[in-house]
């Protein structure tokens, strides 16, 4: 696996005293020792209650506390709409309270008064999923959907030409003015609300492909002729041609790598979480990361995120049934995988509450908080989800869902081997918190704004010793190096043919910072 992250040193991180005084779960106990570290949430999905009105959010937040949990991933944007007033995405067409309610702002003023943490849940790659398209007329949909053309289409599209599936339309990352909008409306969450992180969802390339072994997706026009720029070649890729599958892969990476230095540059305590995918049998079974049906199939490269240190914290999807031998199987494989791969950073481990009875559920949350053979315990973890508690009333009466909302929060705090009995706090971030690194973005465009997309750049550190590393430009010329070392780093530039000026600058990099490379004065020749 690629490693460009430096070691950080041993010992960095309690959570910020001011984070633990506010916190009522997560008070230091009597002797005045700390409260241990340990992630605990429900995700609260959009489409069901939770963050509808007021009185939602006050249930949802006494729910919160009676299972000891310290935050909650909360769905802000479904379908690139906002449970929010104060973003890029529009407001929301869902039925929750008129104005001046704003659900994100509700729940931040109540879950931070009660000392819980927020996180915004944003799906990134699903843009609408009704025959009925939304009432703004500036929502995604409206403006790049099935009604525009050319480059202002933004819809991904399958080989066989498909571009709805049902009536579920994504975005292709692979279009860059795509990949610019979700940046920009992820970072205008950040901007706006006092979150304590964002948490992205379907941050991959959809299902529904003709085999588990790759994707049938990503065929949008813009994006074909990006891939068709960047190697020489012509035609069409086939879906399991390896260098088209790779250059994918790469579009979802380079997407996350810009929101995590995007979310830095707003606000660097925030966290960036993502949803990971788990499908089937985990690594151990299948000959390793690489053979997962994640890293082929759905083109999502968490591990790497992970050891490249672009996302803060991984949040497993990990729905299996602890019933069934065979998915019980593979929900301790992907819980050894992610306990052992979140090295310097953090995986949470997410059941299925909706698949499970309470004390299948209860059996997970232990094995959750088992060491692996090599000595790792997983940060956490978060259940999906709090609308279905449990497989027993799925989207029954609220009265029941209630009731076995109350029944979960017991088996999990009541007793002494209860796995949630005393408070915990959510685990701190030292690469944050004191970092020892620092960053390295620009934009590679001539000076007309044209940008060079996919140019080489290498960032060469000015010590002995120091190893050069490469990135590419995408799209809209943006590139960027996460957590590198302090010190003077040359950046260079690999300009295309017919491309003259400078290709080389030289940034000072500093802790915690991010240091700008700049290119001025690129034009092309005839």
């Amino acid at each position: 696996m690629r490693r460009i992250l430096p070691t950080l040193l041993a010992g960095i991180g309690l959570l910020a005293s001011s984070l633990i005084t506010a916190a009522p779960a997560a008070a230091a106990d009597e002797g005045g020792d700390a409260p241990p570290e340990q992630w605990r949430s429900y995700w609260v999905d959009a489409f069901n209650e939770g963050i509808y009105t007021p009185g939602q959010v006050s249930t949802l937040v006494q729910d919160a506390l009676e299972l000891n949990a310290n935050a909650l991933i909360v769905q802000t944007s479904r379908r690139y709409d906002c449970f929010c007033d104060r973003a890029l995405y529009p407001r929301t067409d869902a039925p929750v309270a008129p104005a001046p309610f704003d659900p994100l702002q509700e729940i931040i003023e109540q879950a931070h008064a009660a000392g819980l943490e927020v996180h915004a849940w944003v799906n990134v790659n699903t843009m609408w999923n009704s025959t009925t398209p939304p009432r703004s007329p500036d929502h995604v949909f409206n403006q790049h959907g099935p009604g525009a053309e050319g480059a202002d289409r933004w819809l991904n599209k399958k080989a066989d030409g498909t571009e709805l599936q049902g009536a579920n339309a994504y975005v292709d990352p692979g279009h860059p003015d795509a990949a610019d909008y979700i940046v920009r409306a992820v970072r205008s969450i950040v901007s706006e609300y006092d979150v304590d992180g964002i948490n992205l969802d379907y941050i991959r390339y959809p299902d529904f492909n003709s085999r588990t072994t790759h994707s049938d997706w990503g065929y949008n026009e813009v994006s074909l002729d990006r891939f068709r720029q960047a190697t020489g070649r012509s035609g069409v890729p086939e879906p399991d041609d390896a260098q088209w599958t790779q250059w994918r892969r790469d579009q979802v990476s380079g997407l996350v790598r810009r929101i995590y230095l995007g979310m830095w540059e707003a606000d660097p305590q925030a966290r960036l979480s993502v949803n990971a995918i788990t499908y089937g049998f985990g690594p151990q079974s299948v000959g390793g990361w690489e053979s997962t049906r994640t890293y082929r199939e759905v083109l999502q490269d968490w591990a790497g995120w992970l050891d490249e240190g672009i996302t803060d914290t991984v949040v497993t999807m990990n729905y299996k049934r602890d019933w069934n031998p065979d998915q019980a199987r593979m929900f301790d494989e992907w819980t050894e995988f992610l306990a052992d791969e979140q090295g310097e950073r953090q995986g949470v481990n997410g059941p299925a509450l909706y698949l499970n009875g309470i004390e299948d559920s209860l059996a997970q949350v232990k094995k959750t908080l088992e060491p692996t053979a090599a000595g790792n315990t997983a940060a956490g973890w978060s259940g999906y989800s709090y609308a279905n508690p449990s497989m027993t009333h799925v989207d029954g009466s609220p009265q029941d869902r209630a009731e076995e909302r109350r029944q979960l929060a017991r088996a999990l705090t009541e007793g002494e081997a209860a796995p949630f009995a005393e408070a915990a706090a959510v685990p701190g971030m030292p690469w944050k918190e004191t970092p020892a690194d620092g960053h390295v973005t620009g934009e590679l465009a001539l000076r007309d704004g044209t940008p060079l997309d996919q140019a080489a750049v290498t960032l060469q550190p000015l010590t002995a010793g120091g190893q050069a590393v490469t990135g590419r430009a995408d799209g809209t010329g943006w590139f960027g190096f996460a957590h590198v070392g302090p010190g003077v780093y040359l950046v260079r530039a690999e300009l295309p043919s017919g491309v003259i000026g400078a290709p080389l600058t030289v940034v000072r990099v500093r802790e915690g910072a991010i240091s700008e490379a700049a290119f001025p004065g690129l034009v092309r020749v005839r």
